[in-house]
């Protein structure tokens, strides 16, 4: 956090506190519409890592070929 974000951080409890609770209660509304209107952007996901799972699995040879017709019940 930048010694702004910290310092407007300060300001803003302070005269919070100044206010009535309904008053309070308003602001609070308001900063939760301000959060659902412009979402914070996700943490980036985690880079893949390749051949992670690297002889876990297995495929047959003939995997591409063309399913017989025994296998479709014709």
């Amino acid at each position: 956090m930048t010694s702004q974000v910290v310092d407007t951080t300060s300001r803003l409890i302070a005269k919070l506190q100044t206010l009535a609770p309904e008053q309070q209660l308003q602001v609070l509304d308001f900063v939760e519409f301000l959060v659902q209107k412009y979402p914070q952007p996700q943490q980036s996901l985690q880079k893949r890592v390749l051949g992670l799972n690297q002889g876990e699995i297995w495929m047959s040879d003939d995997f591409n070929n063309p399913l017989p017709d025994e296998f479709w019940g014709l």
